[in-house]
């Protein structure tokens, strides 16, 4: 670089330091600002019941069934629809570090050459460029650190998505799981149902012979036979189909077959420590997904509040240009600018962007309400369905039991001619009835837990990461 290009180049930055210098204390000074965004429900009201047990994060392990265990840990890491969710973080994240770089300088490197005709021309011959340029916007006014924060939220939000998935996930491979052990259980008081009317029937086909038994009476006992066996034919089509559901929902082909030991029905602890409302605020994903939502519609909003004040921007350029290449390197040129760019008249799109983000915020903010109360509204459910629901368990054991001790007599009385063997006949169809209806309940409380541990669950660590 000659003498008198050196002086020109600090002759620019000369007159551009005090503009610089002022636009970056123009910019700490118009630093954005968040809003004091709070949750639209005032007065929050303890809940109608809580227990004292309290829940882990993997809330599952309350069962203490090992299996469950395992189909959930495998579940975690092959579940299709978990892992799509995932990726929907891991493209948040991308967002993110896209938006970042825009608070960067933008370089860009140019080369050409060409060759015109005819060369005789003054135009003619060689033409070859090299060139590298520059852009940096000044972020005055904190419009792209506010269009980074609006990404960040929306990543956090994906995040608290997935975690919302994974709970979902787990509560729903424990209710097929335990659909499942109910259907086999299910499935086997029928089988022994069956063997006991098989029999039944024996003892009084036996005594029609003698004269003891009417015609019509070995008919309604078969028919009871019959009835059972409709029965089993459809706890083997549940058996075969929730099989079919686990398979899926652990990220194998319904064609499989999973060999899973049979297991008992847990048995259910007292009720879990619910908390206080705003705990349950804090801690459950879905809610945190809803709040970085409006957080993100809050920076979107001051974005488009931003978009309205001027920019500025600083511009460099440099070019090596010659006519032969063997002289390219011989002479280069360079500029250096800033550029101001002022809205004046847009026909009021901006200000119609800015009215629509705040709607958008709005929006959200009752969003982020109504999905508070939906929360509350399944932690009280559960609540209340739980305390019904094991009352109606030991309503139904109290059913069982009498129906149990009648059909026992009835046997009695009928065997020394003092009852028909109709009234035999109904009390051994409803105490089968109550036995199926038991295991029905007992799956039915069981269910009714799952649903209150899920509404009271937070999100739990999965071994994942962005590079998955």
């Amino acid at each position: 670089m000659n003498t008198k290009t050196s002086f020109k180049f600090k002759k620019r930055i000369k007159i551009l330091t005090p503009f610089i210098c002022v636009v970056f204390l123009l910019s700490l000074a118009c630093s954005p600002r968040y809003s004091n965004i709070n949750l639209p429900i005032e007065d929050l009201q303890e809940f109608s019941n809580s227990g004292q047990v309290v829940i882990e994060d993997k809330w599952w392990t309350v069962f203490e069934d090992e299996r469950l265990n395992t189909l959930i840990d495998s579940a975690m890491q092959r579940n299709f629809n978990l892992a799509a969710t995932w990726q929907q973080f891991v493209a948040a994240n991308a967002v993110v570090s896209r938006e970042t770089s825009n608070k960067w300088p933008q370089i860009e490197a140019t080369a050409q050459t060409a060759e015109n005709f005819p060369v005789n021309d003054f135009r003619g011959g060689e033409n070859t460029q090299l060139g590298i340029s520059a852009s940096y916007e000044l972020d005055l006014w904190g419009r792209i650190k506010t269009a980074v924060q609006a990404e960040k939220f929306r990543a956090e939000a994906s995040l608290y998505d997935y975690r919302t998935v994974a709970i979902s996930l787990s509560a729903e491979i424990a209710t097929t799981w335990y659909q499942l052990l109910a259907a086999k259980k299910q499935l086997k008081i029928t089988q022994e149902q069956i063997d006991t009317n098989e029999d039944i029937i024996k003892l009084m086909r036996s005594r029609f012979v003698g004269g003891q038994i009417r015609g019509v009476d070995i008919l309604r006992q078969t028919q009871l036979l019959e009835s059972t066996k409709e029965q089993y034919i459809i706890f083997s089509a549940n058996v075969r189909l929730l099989e079919n559901q686990l398979a899926v929902l652990l990220g194998r082909q319904p064609q499989e077959n999973i060999t899973l030991a049979d297991s008992d029905l847990p048995r259910l602890i007292e009720l879990p420590q619910t908390g206080m409302p705003l705990e349950l605020v804090r801690r459950r994903p879905d809610l945190q997904r809803s709040y970085a939502l409006l957080l993100a519609a809050d920076r979107d909003m001051a974005f488009a509040v931003r978009n309205k004040y001027p920019r500025i921007s600083i511009n460099t350029q440099g070019q090596l240009r010659s006519n032969n290449f063997a002289n390219l390197f011989d002479n280069w040129a360079y500029s250096l600018a800033g550029n101001l760019l002022a809205p004046i008249f847009y026909g009021g799109q901006l200000k119609a962007e800015v009215s629509r983000t705040e709607a958008v915020k709005q929006q959200r903010l009752y969003e982020y309400g109504q999905t508070t109360l939906v929360a509350f509204q399944e932690v009280e459910n559960g609540l209340v369905q739980d305390v019904m629901q094991k009352k109606r368990l030991e309503n139904i054991a109290r059913q069982l039991e009498l129906a149990t001790q009648s059909n026992k007599q009835l046997r009695v009385e009928f065997l020394n001619g003092f009852s028909p063997y109709l009234d035999v006949l109904l009390g051994l169809d409803q105490e089968q009835q109550l036995r199926r209806d038991y295991v029905a309940t007992q799956l039915e409380q069981i269910q009714v837990r799952i649903g209150l541990y899920r509404a009271l669950a937070g999100g739990f660590e999965i071994d994942r990461t962005l590079d998955n």
